[in-house]
């Protein structure tokens, strides 16, 4: 005992007389210890029966999937199999990486998929104040009456009453083209015109509102704050979601980034509330989904939930329809022989009179169909669709999936599938006159799949079948339209391309001029 006493106060005498020398020989054994005793910890939460790469002490897997995680997951599935498991930082996940695999996993149990994870950068930072967009909120009774109204807003009868919207929007786009391409004579870059597309349909239908120009300040800080949002709702961008001692660092730039951009964010939502109150108030409001459930009485919505639906509408518009045709319009004009088919297929329909063909047919062109998957399919905007968290416990191939695993579907792999497709590098619209009822996974797949998607087809149909109508696509300079390599940030959740110019060439400028002087919007009957 009395030894002992000696020892422990030699060693204090030792801390105040040598403190800094103390800290660092303390540290590093401190550091490797908490390293070794992880590593068992991490040993024991990895799902028994799953194969998977190992990964690296404390943060797993994440160095190896930081770039291009869709493409890693489908060359380790050549090793490991279309279902295998990661880990990110101590977190297992399933990866599923082919059309089999997610008709096992995500459709046969799709009610033990159904919920989704929770991630610290996301939903403890950036949503603390406006809430979760529908997609990424758990399994709850809130969350099925926001997908109940969801779906109720955007199922096929209540699609057909937003073809004006789409109409206008579409033709502005159109009209911007030719008329800030000085008609067809300068080359420039469209991403902020698909944009104002995408987000004034999101605001028309939410707000009863739209933004005139892309010069509008609003369209800027909305579509910059949105896009910073996106990264924050990366699967692997965002290292401190998975490695929890990242978190106590006071000076993260991540943690600040998000807190800045979630204050940008309410400044807008509540803008757009305020302005829509007012309309209500003066009786000059347009029909939109928030008006519709604020004048509801018998709307079980709160406004926390509203607010869901309303960041659902506008993330999933920029997130999808932006980066969709974004990677299209290069494609198209380095393919003059795809915009020669669609063109003699539109013109089945349309004569050259009428270059904005008629928002109210839909669907009828084949080919155009085709395009507009065989882009979906190719160009997946979310190649790792949002994740899911298993509900309860369920079995794939005789194999136990604990109830709370994260799960991962691979829609890029699922798209790119060789036993579904025998080219599926090849970028071949006539694979889906083919097949025209071949599945694509680009909205995802089961019960999590995206509600918006007969809008977002809708949507994508009548612009294509405008802009090929309407123009030649002409190649400015080399782009690389390659889905992997021509990426403009391979680690962000959304797979967008580089920067470019095109030139949109009249087909006939005249017949243009005069179509887009002489629009008259559509109006829709709806049946009571």
């Amino acid at each position: 005992m009395a030894s002992s006493s000696f020892l422990l106060s030699a060693v204090q005498n030792y801390v105040l007389q040598h403190p800094y020398i103390f800290l660092i020989s303390v540290l590093p054994l401190s550091l490797i210890f908490y390293i070794i005793i992880n590593e068992f910890i991490r040993a024991r939460l990895r799902i028994p029966d799953f194969d998977g790469p190992l990964g690296y002490p404390l943060v797993g897997n994440i160095p190896q999937i930081r770039y291009n995680a869709s493409e890693k997951y489908r060359s380790w599935a050549k090793k490991f199999g279309p279902i295998f498991q990661i880990q990110l930082g101590n977190i297992p996940v399933l990866v599923v990486n082919s059309a089999a695999a997610a008709q096992k996993v995500l459709v046969t149990n799709s009610q033990a998929t159904i919920s989704r994870p929770k991630f610290y950068t996301f939903h403890k930072v950036v949503s603390t104040t406006a809430g979760f967009t529908i997609g990424t909120s758990p399994y709850d009774e809130s969350l099925k009456r926001r997908r109940k109204a969801a779906a109720s807003a955007l199922n096929r009868p209540a699609v057909q009453t937003y073809t004006p919207h789409i109409d206008l929007e579409t033709k502005e786009f159109v009209k911007d083209a030719f008329e800030i391409g000085c008609k067809g004579k300068l080359a420039i870059d469209p991403l902020p015109l698909i944009q104002r597309l995408s987000l004034n349909l999101s605001l028309t239908l939410n707000w009863g509102t739209r933004i005139d120009s892309v010069n509008d300040p609003l369209f800027h800080e909305i579509t910059e704050v949105e896009e910073y949002v996106s990264r924050f709702r990366s699967t692997t961008g965002n290292k401190q979601d998975y490695i929890p001692l990242l978190r106590l660092n006071p000076f993260s730039g991540q943690s600040a980034l998000a807190k800045n951009m979630r204050a940008r964010r309410d400044v807008y939502l509540a803008r757009m509330n305020r302005e829509l109150n007012e309309r209500i108030a003066n009786k000059t409001y347009k029909p939109c989904i928030q008006a519709n459930v604020l004048l509801d009485s018998e709307a079980k919505l709160n406004a926390t939930e509203l607010m869901s639906i309303s960041l659902t509408m506008v993330s999933g518009g920029l997130d999808t329809i932006t980066t969709l045709v974004a990677w299209s319009l290069p494609l198209l004009a380095r393919r003059p022989d795809i915009q020669k088919k669609a063109y003699a297929a539109i013109r089945e329909f349309f004569t050259e009179q009428e270059v904005l063909c008629d928002p109210l047919e839909d669907q009828k062109c084949a080919y155009v169909v085709a395009l507009v998957r065989e882009l979906l399919r190719l160009y997946t905007p979310l190649r790792l669709a949002l994740p899911r968290a298993a509900e309860r416990d369920f079995v794939v191939d005789g194999k136990l999936v604990p109830k709370g695993t994260v799960v991962f579907l691979n829609a890029w792999a699922c798209n790119m599938d060789g036993d579904v497709w025998h080219d599926p590098e090849d970028f071949r619209p006539e694979r889906f006159l083919e097949k025209p009822g071949a599945q694509i996974f680009t909205y995802g797949q089961g019960s999590r799949m995206c509600t918006g998607y007969l809008l977002g087809n809708r949507e994508l149909y009548l612009l294509f079948m405008r802009i090929i109508s309407a123009f030649e696509i002409i190649e400015h300079e080399p782009v690389d339209t390659d889905p992997l390599t021509g990426l403009a940030d391979p680690t962000s959740l959304v797979s967008t391309p580089k920067k470019y110019k095109v030139i949109f060439r009249p087909r006939d400028t005249n017949i243009l001029e005069k179509a887009l002087k002489d629009h008259v919007p559509v109006t829709v009957s709806v049946d009571k």
